[in-house]
């Protein structure tokens, strides 16, 4: 990029997201929480595949933890949009201490 910017790669309300298989990273492991996404379930639409059961969790990225106890809350959802929409308010209060 020009003048000496790095390539973010796709963001959402300010917090980057990534995708690894069906799993998908709300927010910047540098961070005290980030929320983690898994696709369950999902069905043909034309020809492409849309997501019907999404799992949404909040979770501390302290490494000194074990995994089932990073995890503050737990929700699931009908699609991806409403999952990302859950847990970007979710991160927001988290980051913001509420």
């Amino acid at each position: 990029m020009a003048n000496g910017q790095k390539a973010e790669g796709l963001m959402y309300k300010g917090h980057p997201l990534r995708r690894i298989g069906n799993m998908i990273y709300y927010g910047s492991m540098a961070d005290p929480y980030i929320v983690l996404m898994q696709v369950k379930e999902t069905k043909k639409v034309q020809d492409l595949d849309v997501a019907t059961k999404v799992s949404v969790e909040l979770q501390h990225t302290a490494p000194n933890l074990k995994s089932r106890d990073r995890i503050v809350k737990r929700g699931e959802k009908d699609s991806l949009y409403a999952a990302l929409d859950f847990g970007s308010v979710w991160l927001t209060r988290a980051l913001n201490g509420k």
